[in-house]
C-alpha cells in the first residue's frame, strides 16, 4: 500500500514538474515573439513604478506627526491621530460632499456624452466630413484648462458673455454664473463635457468598428430602421467598453482634477467649490500639514479602491467581463 502511494506521489510530482516546464517554455516563446511589444510597454510600467507606486512609501506620514526637518523616518509616531482629526473636521465633510456631487453630476450628465457623439459619429458616412467634425470635438482635450477655463468665464460673463447676451433678447435678466453657488456645479459639469466628450468617443468608435457589419445587413433585411440597429446591434456591440470605462470611472468618484476646480472657482462660491484636490493643495501644501491631507488622500485611495471591487463584481454580476 506504502509503494503504490509512493508511486503515485512521485507521477504526480513528475507531471507537475512537466506541466511546470510546459508553462515556462511557453511564457518564454510568448516573450521571444512579443520582444518588441513588451519592449514598448517598457517606459510605461517605468512610469507608473516611478510616479505611482514608488510615492506609495510616504503614506506611512499619514500616521507620523511629520515635520520637514525630521524626514519621515524621524518624524513621531502618532497612529489614528490625524485620521480622528479628519471625521470630526467639519471641513472634511463639506468637501466630501463637494466632491460625490460634482462627481454625480459628471457621470450622470457627462458620461452618456461621449456614447452618444460615438453613436452619432458612426452614422456619418462622408469621411471628410467625419473626420472635420472628430477634429473639432477633440480639440478642446489639448488646450490647456487655463486657457480653456478662461474662455469660458468669458463666454458666461454676466456683462460681455455670449450666454447671457441671448438671455437678455428673450428678456432675461444676467445670470452670474461663476458666482452663484446654484449655478456654478452646473456650469463646472458643462466645462467638463465641453473638454472630455469628444476625446471620450476614440474608445467607443473603436468598439463600434469591431462589430460585424453581417449584423447590420441582416438587420436591414429584416425591415429594422437605424434607431433599432442601434438598438440591437451597436449598443449590445459596445456594452462590454461601456462597463469596463464605468468601472474606472466610479474609481474615481472621489477624486475631482484640480486644474479645473482652481481655476474655476472663486471666493463667492467656495461653499460648493471646494473639494478634496484644491482642500489638500491649500491645507497640504500652503499650510503646510502634510500629515493630515496625507490622511485624507489615503481615505480617497480606500474608498476609490472599494468602488472599483464592488461595481466589477455588480458588473460581472450581470455578465460582463469588468476589468477581471
Amino acid at each position: 500500500m506504502k509503494d503504490r502511494r509512493s508511486g503515485f506521489d512521485t507521477a504526480l510530482a513528475h507531471s507537475n514538474s512537466i506541466r511546470t516546464k510546459t508553462r515556462s517554455s511557453s511564457f518564454r516563446s510568448r516573450l521571444k515573439r512579443d520582444r518588441y511589444l513588451y519592449l514598448m510597454l517598457l517606459p510605461v510600467i517605468v512610469f507608473y513604478l516611478l510616479f505611482k507606486y514608488a510615492p506609495m512609501a510616504g503614506e506611512i506620514i499619514a500616521f507620523k506627526e511629520y515635520r520637514l526637518g525630521d524626514g519621515i523616518l524621524g518624524s513621531k509616531w502618532v497612529g489614528f491621530k490625524h485620521f480622528q482629526s479628519l471625521f470630526l473636521s467639519l471641513d472634511f465633510w463639506r468637501v466630501i460632499r463637494n466632491t460625490l456631487v460634482l462627481n454625480l453630476y459628471s457621470l450622470v450628465f457627462g458620461f452618456p456624452v461621449p456614447i452618444i457623439l460615438a453613436l452619432l459619429l458612426n452614422e456619418v458616412r462622408k469621411e471628410w466630413y467625419k473626420r472635420t467634425i472628430q477634429n473639432l470635438l477633440y480639440l478642446p482635450h489639448f488646450i490647456s484648462w487655463v486657457v480653456l477655463g478662461g474662455i469660458f468665464i468669458a463666454i458666461l460673463s454676466p456683462s460681455t458673455g455670449v450666454v447671457n447676451a441671448i438671455l437678455e433678447v428673450f428678456g432675461i435678466e444676467p445670470i452670474y454664473f461663476m458666482a452663484s453657488s446654484a449655478w456654478w456645479p452646473v456650469a463646472y459639469t458643462m466645462s467638463g463635457i465641453w473638454r472630455e466628450a469628444g476625446w471620450g468617443t476614440i474608445l467607443y468608435l473603436a468598439a463600434m468598428a469591431s462589430i460585424d457589419p453581417q449584423l447590420y445587413e441582416a438587420a436591414k433585411i429584416d425591415g429594422a430602421n437605424k434607431l433599432r440597429q442601434i438598438w440591437h446591434i451597436t449598443l449590445p456591440g459596445i456594452r462590454s467598453t461601456v462597463a469596463i470605462l464605468l468601472v474606472l470611472r466610479m474609481g474615481n468618484i472621489m477624486d475631482v482634477g484640480l486644474e479645473q476646480t482652481l481655476i474655476l472657482q472663486n471666493q463667492s462660491v467656495l461653499d460648493v467649490a471646494d473639494v478634496i484636490s484644491t482642500y489638500v493643495y491649500r491645507v497640504g501644501l500652503q499650510n503646510m500639514n502634510y500629515s493630515y491631507t496625507t490622511a485624507l488622500g489615503l481615505f480617497q485611495s480606500a474608498v476609490g479602491l472599494i468602488l472599483v471591487i464592488g461595481v466589477n463584481r455588480l458588473t460581472r454580476a450581470f455578465g460582463e467581463r469588468g476589468l477581471w
